[in-house]
């Protein structure tokens, strides 16, 4: 992960945060879900890796959000 990107890796994962306990899901119920360990999601919601498209895609999916959500940054 580039550091100029940083910023926004950093608000991607407090979205799906967010969203993730919107809809009253730990973080290893959403790892089930998207087939991922607990740790790499962790991970993601902590700015402490890059992500794929593949994994955001997922993710919105399985919080039932429109992918755009996950990357309105307030």
């Amino acid at each position: 992960m580039k550091d100029e990107h940083k910023e926004e890796y950093k608000r991607l994962g407090l979205n799906i945060a967010y969203y993730r306990k919107a809809k009253g899901l730990s973080q290893i119920q959403l790892s089930d879900k998207i087939n991922v360990s607990r740790t790499h999601m962790s991970r993601i919601e902590n700015n402490d890796c890059a992500v794929s498209l593949d994994v955001i895609f997922s993710i919105a999916k399985a919080l039932e959000v429109p992918v755009y959500k996950l990357f309105e940054f307030r």
